[in-house]
């Protein structure tokens, strides 16, 4: 009998509406259109409404992914949202997505790996897919950066947007699918990218307000120097780990961080430039997202072919980074779900969402003896 694999199932992505473009930025800070463009690659990034949340966003493209995976949410029993911009310090964002899509049979939790957090969130559930403790799994990756960027720092408000994506993960015993995963990190460049205040050690005050230790704080060209680097060598050992070799790969789906950055770690692999998929012109960074993101926007313009070789691979604070190898394969298309199917899976969200609201009055009621 084959070993136990992993494969993507389905996809789904949410962005905001509101974009916020450089020209924007123009009446904000002392910068230009044409500056973003030629350091970062950047024309706009989306931004949340007032209204949204990281758990919002995952809700959202956490369902997308569930519809193409024709899976109703009872069959997942594994949620990780990746994310460094929870809803709360706790409870954790995974779990209120369980709740609002009624997924009542799943573990869930957080992973706090920055940029790199969807790749540890997929090597992490690929194991527990594989060791047989877990046969579904949603990974999430949501991140509402707006709302931690200091809007007058130019080094960093030009950058980052706001997103979220997502992929149902399934146990099979076919070929393909995740063939490998490689993580790393180096705490000692702690520092070079840091949200210094709002943890145990800096707990939010009127003076860390004031100081705007709250805000996110970053040392671009030693994040720069790193990122080029790390990308290729994390790119070169995880094809290794699959038993391939770079050049077989069909395609690279990396961090959308700084157009730059990527143009130099395609030439370090000697890959052509086509071969990376590049989305970061409408998105800027999303830290997390960035990669889900791109990944379904990649299938969904047909960039990937049943059996591929396609590498995601990120870096990001604290330092991390990760890389995963797969063999794409293409799952039941979503059109050959039944139309009943599908009606019977909406309702199934929107009793969820009643559910939730019940419990919720139940506790209160409770709270209240």
């Amino acid at each position: 009998m084959k070993a136990r694999t992993t494969q993507i199932v389905g996809w789904g992505k949410y962005v905001p509406e509101q974009r916020l473009t450089n020209q924007d930025l123009e009446g904000r800070v002392d910068t230009s259109d044409e500056w973003i463009r030629s350091r970062t690659g950047i024309r706009e990034r989306r931004i949340v409404s007032q209204e949204e949340t990281s758990a919002t966003m995952a809700i959202r493209a956490g369902a997308s992914a569930l519809r193409v995976a024709g899976i109703g949410p009872r069959r997942i029993d594994l949620i990780i949202v990746a994310t460094i911009t929870p809803d709360h310090p706790f409870p954790s964002t995974a779990c209120l997505v369980q709740a609002a899509l009624g997924a009542g049979r799943a573990a869930a939790f957080d992973v706090g790996a920055a940029c790199t957090g969807f790749v540890y969130a997929l090597g992490v559930a690929n194991d527990m897919i594989r060791s047989g403790t877990y046969d579904n799994a949603l990974v999430i990756a949501t991140e509402t950066l707006s709302r931690i960027v200091d809007p007058m720092d130019r080094n960093t408000c030009v950058l980052f947007g706001d997103g979220a994506g997502a992929v149902v993960l399934q146990a099979t015993r076919g070929d393909g699918g995740i063939l490998s995963v490689s993580m790393g990190s180096d705490g000692s460049g702690a520092e070079l990218l840091i949200q210094p205040a709002g943890g145990s050690r800096f707990p939010a005050t009127r003076e860390t307000v004031e100081e705007g230790l709250h805000y996110m704080r970053m040392n671009g060209k030693a994040i720069f120097r790193f990122a080029t680097h790390v990308m290729p060598r994390a790119t070169r050992e995880v094809v290794r780990k699959a038993g391939f070799r770079v050049e077989d790969v069909a395609l690279v789906i990396p961090h959308q961080a700084n157009v730059r950055i990527i143009e130099a770690a395609m030439k370090r692999l000697h890959l052509p430039p086509d071969r990376a998929y590049l989305n970061l012109e409408r998105y800027g960074n999303m830290s997390a997202a960035s990669i889900p993101v791109a990944l379904c926007e990649a299938i969904e313009e047909g960039r990937l072919k049943q059996g591929d070789l396609v590498v995601l691979v990120g870096f990001g604070a604290g330092l991390t980074w990760g890389s995963v190898a797969l063999s794409w394969t293409a799952p039941w298309p979503l059109e050959k779900v039944s139309w009943g199917h599908r009606i019977w899976r909406r309702l199934g969200f929107r009793w969820a969402y009643w559910r939730l609201l019940l419990r919720r009055l139940s506790y209160r009621i409770l709270r209240r003896r």
